[in-house]
């Protein structure tokens, strides 16, 4: 089967480091071109640049962004409208409302969508949520600490501004909602701009507790993840695993199908919505 043709937005450190290798090493995606405010930054990809992103549309079957939310929640409803697949970057949007706007831009379209959360391409998280599904999980709890956001290429304007929880936020809580059951609820408190703790509820009754902190500078980064059954408990600590290649594979043949993943966009406003609660609850506290 012929490489799915997929068009880049954006050109970025994460889009250097991640998406572009990504697309052009995987035998089953072709990177068909590229798009970015600066056309500079595009140009060191090794991809035809397109001054016009409609153009960009024209020359590719797919789409993938690599862009601030805000950005992403604006040109992916273009994008969709445009009858491309979209591979979405979390969080969704900046927003709740944008987040809603391109779900729902994704859904009158027809098309198909898969979100590039990380995490859940990986095999070590993959055998940890198999494990999680045979001990009969009743609780949990999470921890994402590091500095990563604070200096260096990923000290973006959004994740200063918005803070730890908008950025490393969906892997947790994305993780924890497969582990133990959708959640339902959450309540937030702490700083989204230093230490934020979430205690979450999940349909069937199963709770967890996460702490979320990017500003432990000089600290490791470090990841983990424990789940409580009725028989037995599973953890998952940090890895080093590079899923690229699986999600390449993955988004073609969602792209071939057209949809059908587990971690479409409707899955990213899910995602949203628990984001949105807490932030807001952080805002007021």
């Amino acid at each position: 089967m012929e490489p799915v043709s997929v068009g880049l937005v954006g050109a970025g450190p994460w889009a250097a480091m991640a998406h572009a290798p990504m697309l052009q090493n995987s035998p089953h995606t072709r990177l068909a071109g590229v798009w970015a405010r600066r056309p500079e930054a595009a140009a060191e990809l090794g991809a035809p640049v397109y001054e016009r992103i409609e153009d960009l549309f024209d020359a590719c079957e797919a789409v993938a962004f690599c862009v601030p939310p805000a950005v992403q929640a604006d040109l992916a409803v273009k994008a969709a409208r445009a009858g491309k697949a979209l591979l979405l970057e979390k969080p969704l949007a900046d927003s709740l409302d944008g987040a809603r706007r391109l779900a729902d831009a994704i859904g009158e379209a027809g098309v198909a969508s898969q979100m590039f959360l990380t995490m859940r391409y990986a095999e070590p998280a993959r055998t940890f949520l198999a494990q999680c599904q045979d001990i009969e999980p009743f609780a949990g709890r999470a921890a994402s600490l590091g500095g990563g956001w604070t200096e260096g290429p990923f000290a973006t304007p959004w994740r200063l501004e918005r803070g730890a929880l908008l950025d490393v936020g969906p892997h947790v809580i994305d993780l924890l909602d497969a582990a133990l059951g959708r959640i339902v609820g959450v309540r937030a408190n702490g700083d989204p701009l230093g230490w934020t703790g979430l205690l979450l509820d999940h349909e069937g009754g199963a709770v967890s507790q996460a702490a979320i902190c990017m500003q432990t500078t000089g600290a490791v980064r470090s990841q983990s993840f424990e789940v409580y059954g009725r028989r037995g408990s599973a953890e998952l600590g940090s890895f080093d695993e590079d899923p690229l290649d699986v999600i390449a594979a993955e988004f073609a043949d969602t792209v071939r199908r057209g949809g059908g993943h587990l971690l479409d966009a409707a899955h990213g406003l899910h995602l949203q919505e628990i984001l949105a609660s807490a932030e807001a609850q952080l805002i007021r506290g």
